[in-house]
């Protein structure tokens, strides 16, 4: 066939979705893919847009579109159809589509939407046999129906914890924890990923290099506080870091566990260079956390491995980062107490978090 047509809401996008798609690449020319959204839903059309067209990128014939359909559904009005197939046309005109010659569904009205179009029905998994699943269940429960979300879905839809605190305050510690009991609940949470600490690694490999360095000149190794930095390193840091937590969010669970973000990275480039940079600022503010845990330093002795400054600045970076998270008005939570009090804390701002991230305005009656 020429060119086949698939159209939805994609609110979001499943698995039975991408069957449909795939099937119409493989026995068609031409596909194109119509997004029709509604101004009264919560994920926004270019959202949509984008997710279908990053989960078929690598099939060369499909072409993904989309047009904001404000049109109440009524199968048993010739002029709701009308106004509905008016638009599918609108939006296939504006990328230049040729005529259509195959509507794929998995819905009864793909034979009348076929026959609107002259083109052949081509009608999949009416009875939800081969796909279980359906977008009306996914946005009642979207842990339970985590496994049928494509990567790009699962990246902007994860909820990303950031824990972050001055040093040996126990972020890692609490993040690992906090990944541990997230796992434990089962179902996609044993998907629950965590994402480490990218500046920390970067500088144990900074500091090996300049030991190195000295040591083949015939010099005195320098102490890591004595290791000269630049912004521009800060710059990569941020950057690796925020790639790294993209990948993990679109291979992982439901929620991101991240050991310190791009944000951090804007405050130690602070305290190390003794101003803030806007070109790191910037790329933390690309896609910041949905809640930062603050692993306060007060009740939490030092413990000093080489790699930090010393437990006089731990106040200074506690007050900073408060004071940053505030600034720019990034929901967050101060961790206080035992190791088991924070965890417990942690958790339950976690669920909170969960709870309100996942809420759906309704679709378009």
């Amino acid at each position: 066939m020429k060119h086949g047509l698939v159209i939805g809401k994609f609110y979001p996008p499943h698995a039975g979705h991408h069957l449909l798609v795939q099937t119409a690449a493989a026995c068609c020319e031409r596909v194109t893919v119509v997004v029709m959204a509604a101004t009264c839903e919560s994920i926004p059309l270019q959202q949509r847009v984008g997710w279908m067209r990053d989960a078929h990128a690598r099939s060369a014939n499909v072409a993904v579109t989309g047009i904001t359909d404000d049109v109440p559904m009524d199968l048993h009005s010739d002029t709701v159809w009308s106004q509905h197939v008016a638009l599918m046309r609108a939006a296939l005109a504006w990328i230049g589509a040729p005529p259509v010659t195959a509507v794929f569904t998995s819905e009864p009205y793909g034979q009348e939407l076929a026959r609107r179009f002259n083109a052949t029905a081509v009608t999949l998994d009416t009875a939800r046999t081969l796909v279980p699943v359906s977008a009306t269940r996914i946005r009642a429960d979207l842990p339970g129906h985590w496994g049928f979300l494509a990567a790009p879905v699962r990246r902007s839809l994860a909820v990303r914890v950031v824990v972050v605190g001055a040093e040996s305050t126990g972020t890692t510690t609490l993040s690992r924890a906090l990944q541990s009991s997230l796992r434990s609940r089962g179902g996609a949470f044993t998907e629950t990923g965590w994402v480490g600490e990218y500046g920390r690694e970067y500088s144990v490999h900074k500091f090996a290099r300049a030991t190195a360095q000295a040591q083949l000149a015939g010099e005195v190794p320098p102490r890591f506080e004595q290791l000269a930095w630049r912004s521009e390193e800060f710059v990569d840091i941020a950057r690796e870091q925020l790639r790294r937590q993209r990948e993990a969010a679109a291979q992982g669970g439901p929620v991101l566990v991240c050991d310190t973000d791009a944000f951090a990275t804007a405050i130690w480039h602070e305290r190390y260079m003794g101003s803030r940079d806007p070109h790191v600022e910037r790329i933390a503010a690309e896609e910041p956390g949905d809640l930062y845990l603050v692993t306060h330093d007060r009740g939490v002795p030092f413990e000093q491995d080489g790699l930090r400054d010393g437990e006089s600045i731990r106040g200074w970076m506690t007050a900073c980062f408060l004071e940053r998270l505030a600034e720019k008005g990034l929901p967050h939570a101060v961790l206080e107490g035992s190791p088991q009090q924070r965890l417990e804390t942690a958790l339950g701002h976690v669920d909170a978090l969960m709870e309100r991230s996942w809420r759906f305005a309704p679709p378009l009656a």
